[in-house]
């Protein structure tokens, strides 16, 4: 059975999506017999431009072809086919929604498939939370929605090793029927107080941590999840993204960093159930910032391991990529998907 990753923060703007790019197809080419999924729960679907091409090689026009097919190939399209049908799984094929992306763009290993993001997730939000709650006796539609992804990867998972979720930065119901599918999370956070804060709001909208009132108890993702005899995901691992060679010890950066890393291991202590790791240093990676590196591969659509050292043209800009900051990127995704 596929282990199923989730890659989110409801703070937006932490690199989780150009984090899941790089680590999900660094670990699709260092395991050539393995075959990945990803799957892009997010409206705004730039994980499946990456995949499909980037900017420069129209990734975005191939996203638009593939969620013009009939039935829509992307997670939109699914969700579309569902909704006549909520509380019961329809009879459906799995792979009519699923993209092959080396088929349109070679750099992507061969083993790597992609359910694509849909802006029709948006459009698609209030009906669905329309249909988990309403109230039918002798029935939890709530779970019955939530489980949308959980039906559909059942469908296919013995067919993959791992599966990769790309989520939107909100905790929406898209966003939680996302999680809800999950075994372990991937939390990406920068050195800014904002992080720090949205750590541990993560906490209390996943796990029902430090509520401000009893009154939210019963409607709390944890607490519903958990009557419905389903577990959690664990936390996986904790991101330290976009750092910089100016972040010393004695950094004001530095300083947020070490805090989020106390109110983990107080976490640890506390509800050591809620993580896959048993100790800070097993849980946390450090990230410098891309730089050049990243605007060429993601306007290109390239890991890294296809990423040239030199001068070259992106969007009519002549930029370089330096070696010595390709290594440091490399080195890091290595370090991220070692913990896979």
């Amino acid at each position: 059975m596929a282990t199923k990753y989730a890659f989110w923060n409801n703070k937006g703007g932490t690199g989780k999506t150009s984090i899941a790019f790089q680590a999900l197809t660094l670990y699709a080419e260092e395991h050539p017999d393995e075959r990945i999924l990803a799957i892009d729960v997010c409206p705004q679907a730039n994980l499946s431009e990456l995949l499909l091409g980037g900017l420069n090689n129209r990734g975005s026009d191939k996203l638009l072809t593939r969620q013009g097919l009939v039935p829509r190939c992307s997670i939109g399209g699914y969700f579309q086919m569902r909704l006549p049908s909520p509380y019961t799984v329809p009879a459906f094929s799995a792979d009519d929604f699923v993209t092959h992306p080396h088929d349109l763009n070679s750099a992507i290993p061969d083993n790597l498939d992609l359910v694509c993001g849909d802006p029709l997730l948006e459009l698609q939000s209030n009906a669905v939370n329309t249909l988990a709650n309403n109230q039918i006796p002798g029935s939890n539609p709530w779970i019955a929605v939530v489980d949308w992804l959980r039906d559909f990867t059942a469908q296919i998972e013995d067919r993959y090793d791992a599966i990769f979720f790309d989520c939107n930065p909100s905790f929406s119901l898209y966003t939680q029927i996302a999680l809800a599918a999950s075994d372990l999370l991937v939390l990406p956070v920068m050195a800014d107080d904002s992080s720090r804060r949205a750590i541990q709001n993560a906490f209390s909208l996943i796990y029902g941590l430090k509520l401000p009132s009893d009154i939210y108890t019963a409607f709390a993702f944890a607490t519903k999840l958990r009557a419905a005899g389903r577990d959690l995901p664990k936390v996986h691992l904790i991101l330290k993204n976009r750092l910089t060679q100016y972040m010393g010890a004695a950094s004001a950066y530095a300083a947020v960093l070490t805090a989020i890393e106390r109110d983990i291991a107080k976490l640890l202590k506390s509800n050591p159930e809620m993580f896959s790791f048993s100790t800070v240093e097993d849980g946390f990676v450090d990230i410098r910032d891309f730089g050049t590196t990243g605007v060429v591969a993601f306007a290109k659509g390239l890991p890294f391991s296809k990423v040239q050292v030199g001068k070259q043209t992106v969007n009519g800009h002549r930029v370089q990529v330096k070696k010595e900051y390709l290594d440091n990127a490399q080195d890091a995704m290595n370090d991220v998907v070692d913990h896979f």
